[in-house]
């Protein structure tokens, strides 16, 4: 029986043997390698960095932008403008005390219109030539030119159009002939018409300068004084007492807008 059981184990172990290649041996278990930390080549991160849709941030030392126009300075209220050096009497001066003098586009006869481009040389050439230095004395007479010639838009009369009446003065035609007989003596003779001889002094510097020789020829030392001053008693005396004309108050209004422009 042990005999047996013998020839039985060795058949069962010569039969497993025979089931290995030749040579071989069984092989040892395998031991575990541990795996080696690389990245992943199957599974790239599942997005890319996050870009901002949104430009950098520009750094905040640099000034806000803003999407209005930057504020305008407020314009400096409208003051007092000086005659330039030497006395002289410019276009700005002019326009300070009234804009009406600004263009003659809508002037109702536009061949005796003067803007103040022409009025102020012409005005200043006649306070030249007849001394007037004094600056009651030139805002007087810069009003009453303005006043009587609708803001030097009438050169003649038309309403109601009393022939020989004109210049920016708007004299009377013995006044004018007198006028013009001192400029022109010459061609006084020749003009034998009231309006011949208002057309003898209606050029810009003839026009403009009546005034000033109306004052200094037709109006006495006192009127001349006081109106210099230039206060309301020396202004009512050269109206009424040498231009012969009623003081109304809408007189008033340009001569205290050009006292206020020259400084008076």
């Amino acid at each position: 029986m042990l005999f047996k059981s013998a020839i039985l184990l060795a058949s069962a172990f010569a039969l497993s043997a025979s089931a290995l290649p030749c040579g071989s041996t069984a092989p040892a278990p395998a031991t575990p390698v541990a795996p080696v930390a690389t990245p992943s080549l199957a599974a790239p991160s599942s997005a890319p960095p996050a870009k901002s849709s949104a430009p950098p941030a520009l750094s905040s030392a640099l000034p806000a932008l803003s999407s209005a126009p930057p504020a305008q300075t407020p314009a400096a209220p409208a003051q007092s403008v000086a005659p330039s050096a030497g006395g002289a009497i410019t276009a700005d001066t002019i326009l300070s005390i009234t804009p009406a003098t600004k263009s003659c586009a809508t002037a109702e006869f536009p061949n005796e219109c003067a803007d103040a481009a022409r009025a102020g040389p012409a005005i200043s050439a006649s306070f030249a030539k007849y001394e007037i230095t004094e600056k009651g004395t030139q805002a007087a007479l810069i009003a009453i030119m303005m006043f009587e010639s609708g803001s030097f838009v009438y050169n003649k009369n038309h309403y109601p159009g009393r022939p020989g009446q004109g210049t920016k003065n708007m004299q009377m035609p013995d006044n004018n002939k007198l006028y013009a007989a001192a400029l022109f003596p010459d061609k006084i003779a020749g003009a034998t018409t009231p309006e011949a001889v208002l057309q003898l002094v209606s050029g810009d510097n003839e026009s403009f300068g009546s005034a000033a020789w109306h004052l200094t020829t037709q109006c006495g030392p006192e009127i001349q004084k006081g109106l210099a001053a230039g206060d309301a008693k020396g202004w009512d005396a050269y109206l009424t007492g040498c231009v012969k004309t009623t003081h109304t108050p809408d007189r008033d209004v340009l001569w205290t807008a050009a006292k206020k422009v020259l400084g008076v």
